[in-house]
């Protein structure tokens, strides 16, 4: 039966923050008692390796779960760790894994329990009612579904049926911009190119993606800086630097098989710098866990040797200190710069020390909340180190100016040649395992000619020209009913954008969506008129077609390809790959096509043979992609071939930005992941590297913000902020956390504070929600 309305209204609207004088409800495990304590252990070790037996012990297929410690990320047949992008170790390390892939793994061996008795037995009425954990943990999605509003409950339906249905819509469309297709950073490099090539078909460039929410903003400046969307380094030159920073990036939580690359490098003496406003367990020590005599003899290895907690949004004032700094030392010392790199291979520089010289040290330490002895004394440290790479990830680029920062990080390392050699360069750290293979293999709103110009020969088609909907753009267009029909490839749409009730009317507004996904998770919940389930195969099953068993590809954070075999059977026969989804949908709304749908489902190296021939740098895939490591895409930067108009390395000469201070009595708020959660996927209430048992609904300050509102630990506070567009949100009911974070700021998890980030805050750079630099008040709960 459906819950009496002011039930489910109570649940959503407290999950939502939106109950005043009511504590708010976190969208992990129903809330029980909480505690903190301070956490001054080694990331990963034996914590890790405790919470890994947990997951194991819990997990409906705890053999299945241990078995895949010895498969994945190996060579040879195994599988890529569906969790982050981080690359696989190139000399074959067995056990290269890491607590958070071995979450994700056990979240994907659940059995299929999400089948059609557990719908009938429960409107979306009621599952609204439901956290988000309680979604997920009902396990593997069983069947095709789709929606009855009469019973306000999902119906099976056959697969041919739920393709017809997307079919005849679409074509029944005024026009194919009528549509979006989203797609999140778990699909393949060859469903992607299936996917874009249905799109494109179909007539609209409407491909919004997780990019558009992540690193849109290092794609373009890197784009405009070196001619590339993409980092320069590989795990080689992690081996060689003589120093490595990494910026807005939790290493432990986000990447954790990067402690063992950041242990090696303590060892052979590089300077491992950490630019953050929280100071996080990753900046302080490991103990690797497969390193087995340190585990044994308790062992740790130095993982930072300097914490800068800048301000939230200080990160380019602080790279400018640097710079400004450097040029200052270049003046008694011209050779601190690399001249013959510059002269040959960069240019703006004249323009660039100008606008530094002329910033004032006063106002580089205002905006970076950083004081200058320690900006000189980081500025000594780059110009001590030969090779230097600097790593950075969300805490960046979801700002107003993440497009400018990231284009600073850049001109740092132009100044001294650390780009285009061994052991340097820049290095976006990826979030999710194919991300950046999403935007290769031709998922993008806004694609060049060439690229389309290529897949209209190879292919037979005639794509459009006109750039289409990003993210927010698709927001905003079904919210006015523009787009009347939106697809998702993965992820949990629902919860990963900003303005949660804004998107969620948005979402009810489509007259058919269509989730192709794992598991059940709130975009099944939040849908349009009509709706469509769409259970796939996850990247631990065996996908078998016509041709036999198939193996999919994945890019990792430093332009790897890797081939990547299930593990398992499937838990329900009627899954289905994500490229047969794709071929069927494509074959019901294109009848006519030409495109070999089904050729290309059955068999994925005629896939692979048509992007060899459009992709550059995918010559001669399917041979290459089956070496044991699989193969780097060459990166023209790499070999100082600069694709800019000037055919140079671009320096950026962006101002500083002019919002160092929110105004009298409010505060910077950051959103940030708890170390058990993966993306909007919830494991536990539980962030032990942060020293928190049992809450996600918190609000992390500094000592002397909750000394001046009067707070203590865990008391119940207001959270509003304040949008571009001059609107207010509130979320009520938040527990106040002291926690070593510069003052004037603040953070809390998403995607709970998501809701904080209005529709209109957006970055005019790069299309971003500002997620990480979002204008509130925090008051006492009176």
């Amino acid at each position: 039966m459906t819950s009496p309305p002011e039930k489910r209204q109570d649940a959503e609207q407290r999950m939502l923050g939106s109950v005043p004088s009511m504590p708010a409800l976190g969208r992990g495990p129903a809330p029980g008692g909480y505690s903190r304590h301070d956490y001054h252990h080694p990331a990963a070790g034996w914590g890790a390796s405790r919470s890994v037996s947990h997951v194991l012990e819990r997990a409906g297929e705890p053999l299945e779960g241990l078995r895949a410690l010895f498969v994945m990320n190996h060579e040879d047949g195994g599988f890529d760790c569906p969790g982050c992008a981080w690359p696989d170790d190139p000399s074959g390390l067995r056990l290269d894994v890491c607590e958070n892939g071995i979450k994700h793994v056990t979240w994907e061996l659940a059995p299929a329990k999400a089948d059609r008795e557990f719908f009938a037995a429960h409107t979306v009425s009621e599952l609204a009612q439901w956290s988000d954990y309680d979604l997920e943990a009902v396990g593997r999605l069983a069947e095709p579904m789709s929606y009855d509003p009469a019973t306000d409950t999902y119906q099976p339906i056959s697969w041919e049926d739920a393709c017809a249905l997307v079919g005849n819509t679409l074509r029944g469309l005024d026009s194919p911009h009528q549509a979006s297709f989203y797609t999140s950073g778990r699909l393949s490099n060859e469903a992607t190119f299936l996917y874009q090539l249905w799109v494109r078909e179909f007539g609209t460039n409407n491909l919004p993606d997780c990019s558009n929410m992540c690193h849109e903003a290092s794609g373009r400046a890197l784009t405009a800086a070196i001619g590339s969307g993409k980092g320069t380094v590989d795990l080689n030159d992690w081996e060689h630097a003589d120093a490595i920073w990494l910026m807005g990036d939790n290493a432990a939580t986000n990447a954790p098989r990067m402690l063992t690359w950041l242990a090696e490098a303590d060892r052979r003496g590089a300077a491992l710098v950490h630019i953050n406003p929280l100071i996080e367990a990753a900046s302080r020590r490991t103990i690797v866990p497969h390193e087995f005599v340190d585990m044994a003899t308790f062992h740790t290895t130095e993982t930072g040797t300097m914490n800068v907690q800048v301000r939230i949004g200080g990160d380019m004032a602080l790279l400018r200190g640097v710079a400004k700094a450097v040029f200052e030392t270049a003046e008694k010392s011209p050779d601190v710069l690399d001249q013959d790199f510059i002269e040959r291979y960069t240019h703006g520089i004249e323009e660039y020390r100008a606008l530094v010289d002329a910033t004032a040290w006063a106002d580089l330490v205002r905006d970076s909340g950083v004081d200058e002895r320690k900006i000189r004394r980081l500025a000594d440290s780059y110009l001590a180190s030969k090779r230097v790479i600097i790593a950075w990830c969300l805490g960046l680029t979801q700002h107003e100016h993440g497009v400018d920062t990231v284009g600073e990080i850049v001109n740092l390392l132009l100044l001294r040649g650390n780009i285009g050699r061994e052991g340097a360069g820049p290095c976006p750290i990826r979030g999710h395992s194919n991300v950046q293979g999403n935007r290769t293999c031709g998922i993008n709103h806004r694609p060049d000619d060439a690229f389309l110009n290529r897949l209209a020969e190879v292919c037979g088609i005639d794509p459009p020209r006109r750039h289409g909907r990003g993210t927010v753009e698709t927001i905003e267009a079904m919210r006015s009913g523009d787009v009347k029909v939106f697809v998702a490839l993965g992820g949990n749409f629902a919860l990963a954008a900003p303005d949660l009730p804004y998107t969620f009317q948005a979402l009810r507004n489509c007259e058919l969506t269509v989730q192709v996904s794992t598991k059940l998770n709130r975009s099944h919940i939040v849908h349009g008129k009509r709706a469509l389930i769409l259970p796939c195969l996850a990247r631990t099953d065996k996908d078998y077609q016509s041709g036999g068993l198939q193996g999919i590809s994945v890019e990792d954070s430093m332009s790897m390809v890797h081939i990547s075999y299930g593990m398992k059977q499937p838990a329900s026969p009627h899954m289905r790959s994500e490229c047969a989804i794709i071929a069927g949908m494509a074959q019901a709304t294109l009848p006519n096509s030409q495109t070999p749908w089904q050729d290309y489902a059955g068999n994925y190296d005629r896939i692979r043979d048509t992007m060899a021939r459009v992709l550059d740098g995918f010559e001669d895939f399917n041979a290459r992609v089956r070496n044991p490591h699989g193969f780097r895409i060459r990166q023209l930067a790499r070999d100082r071939v600069f694709q800019t108009p000037s055919r140079r390395a671009e320096f950026s000469r962006a101002p500083l930005p002019d919002d160092a201070h929110p105004g009298e009595g409010r505060l910077l708020l950051t959103t940030i992941r708890s170390h058990d959660q993966f993306n909007t996927t919830i494991y536990s209430n539980d962030d032990r590297y942060r020293g928190l048992k049992g809450l996600r609904t918190v609000v992390f300050l500094n000592e002397q913000d909750m000394h001046n509102l009067g707070l203590a630990d865990f008391d119940l506070v207001d959270i509003t902020s304040f949008s571009k567009d001059g609107t207010q949100r509130t979320v009520h009911g938040y527990r106040a956390i002291c926690y070593q974070i510069p003052p004037g700021c603040a953070a809390g998890y998403m995607p709970e504070l998501n809701v904080l980030c209005g529709i209109a805050d957006v970055s005019t750079q790069s299309g971003q929600p500002v997620t990480k630099h979002l204008i509130v008040e925090v008051k006492p709960v009176q």
